[in-house]
């Protein structure tokens, strides 16, 4: 009851307190939209804010045996809930002519199925990635600053958003940004799976699954971004922060011995007359980190089970690319896939993925009388490296997965949603996931999972 009060008085406050709509429409993808100077002001200040409500259900799936990070049936003793609740406040002011500053405050209370995120190569709800955390928890979700670098071209209209304050830049530009943020704030975007508040809500679907980016127990990290706009072309390049030791929250803020870095080519195409976004990314972790055959050489010297936490010798490095297209069929239906793969030789600092092939479509519902409406229907195919697969097969156990023994098999997930616009500020989300081989173990599931989302934002 208490997270639903929290919640509609979001709703409340964003329907009687908020600005009017922008005048002009925007694309969503690159959020730009050329336009006559004379007809918009350039915006030193704006406020923005977001509530989403996510409740889900799975199924009492078959489980022949478990272990310490296995989900959990209902027969297991699960209740097979999980929920999760965020609120977030944008602040953002030019300091000076191409020079702004975003902030962020955060409001997060959630609960993973079986308490705590484990037993999944593709976890079913990308907000709980912040863990698990009842009475809700307050913190700086970003904190940075951005400069621009103007280098001529048409003028471009940039529209008022979250984190984006309205104005002209030139086409072509070096955006350099610094602090604190999410990695997905700028690499692996996409028009149609991107954002699990609003789109497909598995890390495989709005992500590069096998896309290890640095992250701390919150999503979040400190670095610097480098984006060069060049008319249809798009590069970025970043060094990030990882933690002092994986999946924590003491992040290396040194960016010398624990960090991410990568870098992002994305170029903007016409095909029979319909927009589309093409995107390349490599990346490399460096960091305190063990490798899986370094763990499986010290239980079979000591005959005991493999342990990840016992070899942690020293700094690692894991390294990969990903693929990641959008393509609109029409005004109102749109493609997307991506691809990713790593090394797959180290313990993760995100997901256990090492490949993952992914698509789906994103359908409005103008058809039907409702241009507001969205339905997605996704699918993920994800897999593991060949160390990784030994590892779990003696019993190890990884930040996320094992289930103290392994019949391998790749993991496979279908998500279907609708989601309907019921007020100006307002969504409300049926979603349905089906997990088969929950993390790549054949002898477990099929999980379904059930869902509901609201979404609320101005």
């Amino acid at each position: 009851m208490l997270r639903l009060l929290t919640f509609l008085g979001f709703i409340f406050i964003t329907t009687f307190v908020s600005a009017e709509e922008p005048s002009v429409a925007i694309s969503k993808g690159e959020n730009k939209l050329i336009v006559p100077l004379e007809s918009e002001e350039t915006e030193n200040f704006s406020f923005h804010a977001q509530s989403t409500y996510i409740n889900q259900k799975h199924n009492d799936f078959y489980s022949p045996y478990n272990s310490a990070n296995s989900l959990l049936s209902r027969s297991e003793g699960s209740d097979g809930r999980s929920y999760s609740l965020t609120g977030t406040i944008y602040l953002g002011a030019r300091l000076w002519d191409n020079t702004e500053v975003y902030y962020n405050p955060e409001m997060f209370s959630g609960t993973p199925f079986t308490g705590s995120l484990v037993g999944l190569g593709g976890f079913q709800n990308g907000e709980l990635q912040k863990g698990a955390f009842a009475p809700p928890i307050y913190y700086t979700a970003r904190a940075y600053v951005k400069q621009t670098f103007q280098f001529g071209g048409e003028r471009e209209y940039l529209d008022s958003s979250a984190n984006q304050l309205a104005g002209y830049v030139d086409t072509n530009r070096l955006v350099i940004s610094v602090g604190k943020f999410n990695t997905l704030d700028f690499f692996d975007d996409n028009t149609y799976s991107h954002d699990p508040r609003v789109e497909f809500q598995n890390f495989s679907l709005f992500s590069m699954g096998a896309y290890n980016y640095a992250a701390d127990t919150k999503g979040f990290t400190f670095g610097i971004v480098a984006e060069w706009f060049k008319d249809d072309w798009l590069f970025k390049v970043a060094r990030l922060a990882m933690p002092k030791v994986p999946n924590t929250a003491d992040l290396d803020y040194s960016l010398q011995d624990n960090y991410g870095d990568q870098a992002e080519v994305s170029h903007q195409h016409i095909l029979f007359g319909q927009p589309g976004v093409a995107r390349f990314l490599v990346f490399r972790a460096n960091a305190f980190m063990s490798t899986y055959q370094d763990a499986i050489d010290l239980g079979v010297r000591t005959s005991t089970t493999p342990d990840i936490l016992s070899t942690r010798y020293g700094y690692q490095s894991l390294s990969g690319y990903g693929l990641n297209i959008e393509q609109a069929l029409s005004k109102d239906v749109g493609f997307f896939a991506r691809w990713s793969w790593n090394t797959g030789n180290t313990e993760t600092q995100t997901l256990d993925i090492s490949q993952s092939l992914s698509g789906g479509f994103s359908i409005k519902g103008s058809s039907w009388g409702r241009p507001e409406d969205t339905i997605g229907i996704g699918y993920a195919i994800n897999g593991i490296s060949a160390s990784e697969i030994d590892y779990l097969n003696r019993g190890g156990l990884t930040a996320f997965i094992g289930d103290g023994n392994l019949q391998y098999d790749r993991e496979k997930i279908f998500e279907a949603f609708y989601s309907i616009k019921a007020h100006k500020y307002l969504y409300l989300t049926a979603d349905y996931q089906r997990i088969e081989n929950p993390a790549f173990n054949s002898a477990r599931g099929p999980i379904n999972i059930f869902g509901i989302r609201a979404h609320a934002e101005f």
